[in-house]
């Protein structure tokens, strides 16, 4: 993995790249497109933490993070949590460490933020990131969100 790897947010000069990011086909069903995304972080304000993941000046990614949304309000109004909400790692980006990193920067600034855990939701199934989350120490809880796997990790 580079040492050149960084965050940034979504910018008039970086808006384009960032809509044209495609993830491998198969894995379309898995996670929404960049535009979703943005469009959700723009409605949801400062609850959500949109930011692309560049290797130099190459666009190798999407990450956006929630952060202290209601979880389930009429089961438990003060279940607040924050985690990752999407992560778009570029098709030919794949397979090189840009995934872990982005799940660690996420990590890094819930902890910066006060946070104790790291929640995450995946499509179960071969083709989901499941494997891929459990590898980098999350546990599944036994919730399902919207048909998808509710992981944590404690951070």
């Amino acid at each position: 993995m580079s040492t050149s790897l960084r965050l940034e947010q979504v910018t008039p000069a970086t808006i384009d790249a960032a809509l044209e990011l495609r993830v491998h086909p198969h894995q379309e069903r898995n996670v929404a497109p960049v535009a979703r995304s943005l469009a959700e972080a723009y409605a949801f304000g400062e609850n959500a933490w949109p930011r692309l993941i560049f290797d130099g000046d190459e666009l190798v990614g999407f990450l956006m993070a929630f952060l202290d949304i209601p979880w389930n309000e009429e089961r438990d109004p003060d279940d607040r949590r924050s985690g990752l909400w999407r992560l778009n790692i570029a098709a030919d980006a794949q397979s090189k460490g840009y995934g872990r990193f982005a799940v660690e920067a996420v990590r890094d600034e819930l902890r910066w933020r006060g946070e104790r855990r790291l929640h995450v939701t995946w499509e179960p199934g071969e083709d989901g990131p499941g494997a891929f989350y459990e590898r980098l120490g999350f546990r599944t809880t036994g919730e399902v969100s919207g048909g998808q796997v509710v992981g944590v990790l404690d951070i």
